[in-house]
C-alpha cells in the first residue's frame, strides 16, 4: 500500500471518529430534561380558596413549557409561564410572572435531579429561592416553593393530580 492511501485512510477514520463523538455528545446533551418528562400534561391542585392548574408541554428536545393559572369561582387568574430548558448539560427553571420582576424571567438552576425529583435554586431571588418537584406516582406530584422572607423560612406545598 502506498503512504498516501494510508494517510488518507487514517484521516478519514479520525474524521469519522470525531463526527461520532460530536454526534454522541448531542444525544447525551438533553438527557436531563428527559428525566422531567413525567411533568407533561395538565395538573390540578384544589384548595378551599381556589384551584391551581399547571399545563406542561414539550416545545422541542431541550425545552418544556408550562402555563399556570388559578380558577377562583368562575374567574381565571393568570399566574405564570415557565420554561424548563437544558443548555450545555445544565437544566434551568425559568418562570415569568406578569406582575413581578418587571415581567422579566427569573432563572433558577438545577441543583438536584433524579428520575422522580428535581430541585432548582436561585439564592439571590426574593422569594422563593428554591423550587422542588417530586413525582409521587403516574398521576400525582408535589410542587414546593420555599425560602426566606424577612429572615423567616416560608414554604408553600402544592399537591397535584394529573387530569390529562
Amino acid at each position: 500500500m502506498n503512504s498516501t492511501f494510508i494517510k488518507l485512510s487514517l484521516f478519514l477514520t479520525a474524521a469519522i471518529m470525531l463526527s461520532w463523538d460530536s454526534y454522541n455528545s448531542k444525544i447525551v446533551e438533553y438527557n436531563k430534561i428527559k428525566k422531567a418528562a413525567w411533568l407533561i400534561g395538565v395538573w390540578e391542585c384544589k384548595t378551599s380558596r381556589h384551584t391551581l392548574y399547571e399545563t406542561w408541554a414539550v416545545k422541542n428536545d431541550s425545552v418544556f413549557m408550562e402555563r399556570s393559572y388559578f380558577l377562583k369561582g368562575v374567574d381565571t387568574v393568570y399566574l405564570e409561564t415557565v420554561s424548563l430548558e437544558e443548555h450545555k448539560g445544565a437544566l434551568f427553571y425559568i418562570p415569568t410572572l406578569k406582575d413581578e420582576n418587571n415581567g422579566l424571567p427569573v432563572v433558577f438552576k438545577n441543583t438536584f435531579l433524579t428520575g422522580s425529583k428535581f430541585v432548582f435554586e436561585n439564592p439571590e431571588h426574593d422569594f422563593p429561592q428554591k423550587i422542588t418537584y417530586t413525582h409521587i406516582s403516574a398521576d400525582s406530584l408535589i410542587a414546593e416553593t420555599s425560602g426566606t422572607v424577612n429572615g423567616q423560612f416560608k414554604s408553600n406545598t402544592f399537591p397535584m393530580k394529573k387530569i390529562k
